[in-house]
């Protein structure tokens, strides 16, 4: 082969979402914390994005994730998300799209029933319980770096649409909240290409009209996805509700979303409708489900917050080996918008 620049990913996706796992290849550059390092990455490695996930090579429906040497002492390794258009702090279905890669491999070693770990993201640490037997890894649950509300109730202006009312919540990245039903949706399988067209023009609406910038760390400051969220109901004695993420350029995240999950748990918490300790299932469009919980309340500054777990399931679907021939035109591959959609 002449392909250079060859990059070895694993092929993970967790209750649906498509997250890849990149565990060769690729030296993380150096720096004081995770946060730094994503930047530093941004600035000088944004390569890997292009090269990984758009075509030919990639896809609209896959994330990415660079796993590092961890900078803080008591982590176990080192995540960096990478999505098609942003690089967020934290996500959860990628963390444990990562866990069970990085344990299936032999990267990190596995401890049966438990495996206990500490993640180092650029959002912060974040504890990590996988439920292992038969050297497979069944289930990744975690407590997430603190989520909390940044707006509640408000009026957004969204092109097409009129005025509609919104939440903005952090929960390892930024989303704008809806009310899915009051917008006309049920959050069917057949409505996704609906909901990712409205919900991208709802993003960039509240993310203009609606600063949000996290407390502690104002590099986090963009709203960058849109939660339609579903009513809330009961089953089997356990509040339940679905929802649909979209990503950008636009498309639904197959999975409930961890840091979506993690951030409607702020919302329902501040609203009164979950409570300390009380189990939330959270389904995907797809009806795949995350096991939730707020463990305890917080402070981020000055503001309040809840410290939520999260558990879903992932599975490993193959190895892969990414490179560039010296002769491709496209060494970091190109979009059109019949699958992109809003390139």
């Amino acid at each position: 082969m002449r392909l250079q620049q060859v990059i070895t990913v694993v092929g993970v996706h967790a209750e649906g979402e498509v997250g890849r796992v990149i565990t060769g290849g690729v030296i993380a550059p150096r720096a004081a914390s995770m946060f730094a390092r994503q930047q530093a990455v941004i600035r000088d490695q944004d390569w890997l994005r292009g090269l990984l996930l758009s075509d030919p090579r990639g896809s609209v429906n896959a994330a990415v994730n660079l796993i590092t040497p961890p900078i803080a002492p008591e982590a176990d390794f080192g995540l960096i998300v990478i999505e098609a258009d942003y690089y967020p702090p934290m996500s959860g279905s990628n963390l444990m799209c990562s866990v069970t890669a990085v344990l299936e491999t032999g990267m990190v070693p596995m401890t049966e029933p438990i495996t206990r770990l500490c993640v180092d993201t650029p959002a912060g640490l974040v504890a990590v319980e996988a439920e292992c037997g038969g050297g497979k890894c069944r289930r990744v649950s975690f407590r997430n770096v603190p989520a909390f509300v940044m707006h509640l109730q408000q009026p957004v202006d969204v092109p097409g649409r009129g005025t509609i009312t919104v939440d903005v919540a952090y929960g390892g990245m930024i989303y704008v909240v809806v009310d899915a039903a009051a917008l006309g949706f049920s959050l069917a399988k057949d409505e996704a290409r609906a909901l990712v067209e409205l919900g991208e023009r709802i993003k960039l609406a509240a993310a203009a009209q609606l600063p949000s910038v996290h407390p502690e760390n104002p590099g986090i400051h963009t709203i960058n996805q849109t939660l339609f969220a579903g009513p809330l109901t009961v089953e089997n004695g356990i509040k339940t509700a679905k929802n649909a993420v979209v990503v950008s350029p636009g498309r639904i995240d197959r999975s409930p979303c961890g840091t979506g999950s993690s951030a409607r748990m702020a919302l329902m918490h501040a609203k009164g409708e979950l409570a300390v300790g009380e189990p939330f299932t959270h389904l995907s469009i797809l009806d795949t489900a995350f096991a939730c919980r707020i463990e305890e309340t917080a402070m981020v500054g000055e503001t309040e917050a809840v410290v939520t777990n999260v558990g879903g399931r992932a599975w490993l679907t193959g190895v892969s080996y990414y490179g560039t021939d010296p002769e491709d035109p496209f060494p970091q591959g190109y979009r059109l918008n019949d699958t992109w959609l809003a390139c």
